[in-house]
């Protein structure tokens, strides 16, 4: 086993339990996933095994097709779906699928979370937006993700009558993406349920969106910038 893929595999192992710890899957649902750099490879949870008896050594390395490379036990379910969009987005490094409750009530309504709050602009630059129905199985779901996230900011897409996935540069950002829509898709369905929600203006949603993508946080002296 090379030292990526070790790597790779205590922190998708480690990344499982950040799903856990708020509270976005139940059981054994759910899964995260991250390329091996510069290799056709991905890491990503065996199927059907709990979060308590994750391990770096039961984490299974397929590769782009969703063939098992390495590993003694089956991959997720969603490998094909994972691995699709692995291959025709290759600035992904990382994907996560759960069925967090609150964004998928918006998936089961086939209803994009609309931009109503700052928190959304700056993360999903826009709706989360409704992917198609599909199947479980083969790479249909990727198929959804690819072509509903196509000329979009947003790191997550709602898949109708499913649940949530979300990408990103490296697996802790799509973590990272999955915990930021359900907090939204909460805060969003409380609104509604108090009166009407306002939009933010489009403009203002761009400038949201480029401040908190290209100068939140710390600069690279190590500034703090907000």
């Amino acid at each position: 086993m090379s030292t990526d893929i070790a790597r790779i595999r205590g922190e998708v192992c480690d990344l499982h339990a950040e799903l856990v710890r708020y509270n976005l899957v139940v059981w054994t649902a759910g899964n995260v996933s991250a390329r091996v750099p510069g290799e056709n490879l991905l890491v990503i949870k065996p199927s059907g095994v709990g979060y308590d008896e994750l391990t770096p050594e039961n984490m299974i390395v397929c590769d782009l097709d969703g063939n098992v490379v390495e590993g003694d036990l089956s991959p997720s379910s969603d490998t094909a779906a994972h691995a699709y969009v692995y291959r025709h987005m290759p600035e992904v490094g990382g994907v996560v699928h759960t069925h967090s409750t609150y964004a998928s009530a918006w998936a089961a309504r086939g209803e994009p979370v609309p931009c109503v709050l700052t928190a959304m602009a700056d993360e999903f630059g826009g709706e989360i937006p409704v992917g198609p129905f599909a199947l479980i199985g083969d790479d249909s779901i990727g198929r959804g993700i690819v072509e509903t996230l196509a000329g979009s900011n947003s790191p997550a897409v709602l898949m109708r009558n499913h649940g949530v996935f979300t990408i990103g540069k490296d697996a802790k950002a799509a973590v990272k993406a999955a915990v930021m829509a359900e907090d939204v898709a909460r805060t969003v369905h409380l609104a509604r349920e108090h009166g009407r929600p306002l939009p933010i203006e489009e403009r203002d949603i761009a400038s949201l969106y480029d401040r908190y993508q290209n100068v939140y946080g710390q600069s690279a002296k190590g500034e703090t910038t907000a």
